[in-house]
Formats: structure tokens, sequence, C-alpha cells
């Protein structure tokens, strides 16, 4: 069965800023960080492909990553980032596997449900591509409304709307984490726990429980595996990230293990192991 990556990043700082990473907190990650950096971590784990996905709001940025997925042995599908809300609808490039916009950094909870960003995602579905969600829990309700009014739309939730783990909460990301998996057009990333909880002093035991939740919720069907490197490594090294996922998935039958490691997100994308030299 092929393993995917289903969620890292690259970028090139000497390129592009990213206006994200601002702060002293980001000091460990605010470098470059290319395909060779990843590779050995793919191994290490069987990683055969990958999906790449936006760090910014930037044509150019997601051009460069349509580049480097074709001369890649690993990265399969890009999710780039377009304007949702240009007039004449969003730019949509060639081999494009879907579209992600920052929604959690919008001053507006409900951007999401704005008409012009509708459009842009009735779009996104006419394209045959899918839509990444970055959102936290106070956009949820947008999420869910939107994927309701959009069913002919896949959506992906990334990093499980990004439950509170560092305060302990548990509501109300969880009802509305349910609320979203009733509902079949949408599926959720097993990625990017370890940077909610608190950096220095997070254990399995504090993040088992909301891992958990994903797969009870969505079902092993719907849940796909992220490493969300480089990211990850402000909390957690590539290794234990892995870690975490197999641990939470160690109660599923082989062949729902092998579909949230690999085949929901082939099935999701339209991923296939690169067949280069």
């Amino acid at each position: 069965m092929i393993r995917i990556d289903a969620h890292h990043h690259l970028w090139d700082l000497s390129r592009r800023s990213l206006p994200w990473m601002n702060g002293a907190w980001a000091a460990p990650i605010r470098r470059t960080w290319t395909e060779r950096d990843l590779l050995p971590h793919l191994a290490a784990h069987d990683i055969t492909a990958t999906v790449v996905v936006q760090a910014c709001h930037s044509t150019g940025e997601t051009a460069e990553l349509l580049a480097l997925k074709e001369s890649s042995r690993h990265i399969a599908a890009v999710v780039g980032w377009a304007d949702l809300t240009a007039p004449g609808g969003p730019a949509l490039p060639a081999g494009l596997a879907g579209v992600r916009h920052q929604v959690q950094d919008e001053a507006d909870p409900a951007w999401l449900c704005r008409p012009d960003v509708r459009r842009g995602l009735a779009a996104v579905a006419r394209a045959g591509l899918v839509y990444d969600l970055l959102v936290t829990p106070r956009e949820l309700p947008a999420a869910v409304a939107t994927a309701e009014a959009l069913p002919e739309l896949s959506f992906v939730l990334d990093h499980a709307a990004k439950p509170p783990v560092a305060a302990g909460e548990w509501e109300p990301w969880a009802t509305g984490l349910r609320r979203l998996a009733a509902l079949p057009n949408v599926s959720c990333k097993l990625s990017g726990l370890v940077t909610e909880a608190d950096w220095g002093g997070w254990t399995k035991q504090q993040l088992l429980p909301y891992a958990r939740h994903v797969l009870e919720t969505f079902g092993p069907d719907r849940v796909l595996y992220g490493s969300d490197w480089p990211v990850c490594t402000l909390a957690a090294y590539y290794d234990e990230v892995a870690a975490l996922a197999e641990e939470a998935t160690a109660h599923l039958a082989p062949a729902e293990r092998a579909a949230v490691f690999g085949g929901n997100a082939a099935r999701v994308y339209g991923v296939a192991a690169p067949q280069r030299a």
C-alpha cells in the first residue's frame, strides 16, 4: 500500500517572506526548508508520496510548488493558493489538486460565508479540486455552513480545526468537529496537534483524546495522516508526530490503518506514487 504524508510545507525565505511567521516564537523555523531536508524523514517511515501545502497567499509560491512537483520523486499533489474573491473567479492552474486560504487569519469568523468566497469555492468544485479548510474552533460554524451549502465540493479539514490542547479544553471544538464530520463531503487530517499543545511539555496522554475524537467522528475512511512538517518541529520531531499517529490508530484493523496512512489521501487528492527515476 502507498504511504502518504498528506500535509507538509516547503518554503524559501530568499524568495518571499511569510507574514504569519512573525515574533520570536517562529525563530526555530524561520529559515528555508527544502525537499532535501524532508527526504530522510520520508525514508524512515516508508512514505512514498506527499502532499505539499501552500504557506502564503501567493500565486508565485503555488507556481513554484507545481514546478517542484514535476521534478520530485515524492511530491504527488499540490494544495496551492488562489484568490477565491477575484471578480472573474479564482485562477486555478493545471496540476493543482486543491486550494487553501488561511481562513484562521481573517478578521471575520464568517469569512467562508461571504458571497464572493462562496462563488470562488463553487469554481473550485467545478474544476474538480479539493478545498483545504484551515480554521480554528472560532471559524468552525462557518465551515459547517459552507460545507453544507456546497455538497459538490470535497473539503479537507486541516489540523482537526486546531483544538485547544494547551488549555485542556474540549468544547466547543468537539461538538463543532462532530457537526462537520456529519457531512459526507468533509475529510480530516490527523495533523498539527503537537503545536496546539505545550511545545515543551506535551504528552501523548494529553493529545490522544483529541486524535481519537477525530477518528471516532470522521471514521477511518475519512482521516488522512499528515506531519505538518516543518511547523511540527516547533514542538516535536517528525518521528514523534508519526509515532503519535501510529498509537492513535493502533486499535484499527490493518486495512483501516492503511487507509489513514495513505489510501484516503490517494482517493481524496488523486495521488499516485510518483514513478520518476
